[in-house]
Formats: C-alpha cells, sequence, structure tokens
C-alpha cells in the first residue's frame, strides 16, 4: 500500500522482537528505516540486507539508547545518512523483575535509564528536526504493566508508566507544530521475554487474557504503522493497548 512512502523512520531497538517486526513492516510500507542494536552485528547486518530487499534504505547502528551523548551522536549520523526524520519508535527497552524487597538499586537504575531515560535522549535529539520540517510521528512503547502494575517488576511499571504521562505531555507540547506522540501498550507478545515463561506462569497469564492467546510481533507493528502513517494524522496523546482485551 506504501503508507509510509518517502517518510524516514528511525526504530531503536530493532534487531529482534517487536522492534524488528516494525522495521520490516515500515520497510515493507516504502519507510526508510534506521535502526539501533546494542549487541549483536551480525543479526543487525541480516536485517539491515532484509529490508533493502523491499526497496527501503537501511541502516543499523550500534548505539545505547540509555545514553544521552549515544542518542546525540546517532541523530548526527542519521540525518547525515537519511537527511531527515519523519517517524520516531522508541522501543528499546529491559526487564530486571525482582520482588522489591530483594531489588537492588542497579536493578531499578537500568530498567530506568534504558526504558524511560531512553525516551527523554532519543525525543530531545529528534526534536530539531521534526520541528524544522513542521511535523513528525513519535511512537513510544509502554506496556499494560504500566498501566496495571505486576507483582515483582515495581521497576518495569514504573518506567512503562512513566513513559505514558512523557508521551502525554510531549504531545501536548508539540501538538501545535504538528507534532504527534503516542503510546502503544502491548500485552503479553510472542517475544524472548515470554518464551522464558515457565509452562505454569504461561497458562496462569493466559487466564487473564480474554482472547486465549498471547500476541504476535506482527500486530504490534500494525499498530505501530497506523501511527506512523497519515492515517493517524489527527491522534496525538493517546495510549493504544495491544492485549486481547486484558486491560479492559
Amino acid at each position: 500500500m506504501g503508507l509510509l512512502t518517502g517518510k524516514t523512520a528511525l526504530i531503536t531497538g530493532a534487531s529482534r522482537g517487536i522492534g524488528e517486526a516494525i522495521a520490516r513492516k515500515f520497510a515493507q510500507e516504502g519507510a526508510n528505516v534506521a535502526f539501533t542494536y546494542r549487541s549483536s552485528a551480525e543479526k543487525a547486518k541480516i536485517l539491515e540486507n532484509e529490508l533493502q530487499q523491499y526497496g527501503a534504505k537501511a541502516k543499523g547502528y550500534q548505539s545505547d539508547a540509555a545514553s544521552f551523548d549515544d542518542a546525540a551522536t546517532l541523530m548526527q549520523e542519521v540525518l547525515k545518512e537519511f537527511g531527515t526524520i519523519d517517524v520516531l519508535v522508541n522501543n528499546a527497552g529491559i526487564a530486571r523483575d525482582n520482588l522489591l524487597l530483594r531489588m537492588t538499586e542497579q536493578q531499578w537504575d537500568e530498567v530506568m535509564n534504558n526504558n524511560l531515560k531512553s525516551m527523554f535522549n532519543l525525543t530531545k535529539q529528534a526534536l530539531r528536526p521534526m520541528l524544522k520540517a513542521r511535523s513528525g510521528s513519535i511512537i513510544n512503547m509502554s506496556s499494560i504493566i504500566g498501566m496495571r502494575g505486576n507483582a515483582g517488576q515495581a521497576n518495569y511499571a514504573a518506567s512503562k508508566a512513566g513513559i505514558i504521562g512523557f508521551s502525554k505531555s510531549v504531545a501536548q507540547e508539540l501538538g501545535s507544530r504538528n507534532i504527534r506522540c503516542n503510546v502503544i501498550a502491548p500485552g503479553f507478545i510472542e517475544t524472548d521475554m515470554t518464551e522464558n515463561l515457565g509452562g505454569n506462569n504461561r497458562e496462569e497469564f493466559l487466564k487473564k487474557i480474554p482472547m486465549e492467546r498471547f500476541g504476535k510481533p506482527d500486530e504490534v507493528a500494525n499498530v505501530a504503522l497506523f501511527l506512523a502513517s497519515d492515517l493517524s494524522a489527527y491522534v496525538s496523546g493517546q495510549v493504544l493497548s495491544v492485549c486481547g482485551a486484558m486491560n479492559t
């Protein structure tokens, strides 16, 4: 359909899971795609080559979204290579689960830096080219855990809840400049994280999902496509849950 033809997107944490599915979907819809990865240069190169097969310009960058300096350097390199940025998807994130009684300061700080501070870092860097163009779509990846909470995930839930407040504020600040900011809140999606769930835990989570299955990365990518495209031109400051009615 070419919903993103002529647009350039930057997606963080795109070498696997939801980020990889979004990168692929965007390229299929005509976008040029810059994406980041933390460690696996080999996987990133495979994805880069795949995206180029769709006719897109694509390039992977090794970068730490939790580092303000890395974010600044990344944006300079992306703008030099692609010229502009129309869509930013803040997808990079981690989990360091533990009961609060046992949670370490390091576990708290790592999650807050990687999940929440990264949003500030990348959004801050994307503002100048978007303000210059008076156009842009920022998509921030939260979680239904940020809306519901979950035992053993106080750090993760706090970071994901913070993303929602951050995004609503950004939407209000930048709306007059035609820059939109929205949130996707996935439920349980078939990724590396959910693969590590034990059999009993998996069954317990399935009982809480009215659709009785985990979601697929492509189902999150479809929502990201909507928010990145002009189909959502009047949608900003919103949280779209992709959770099989779990958050109802």
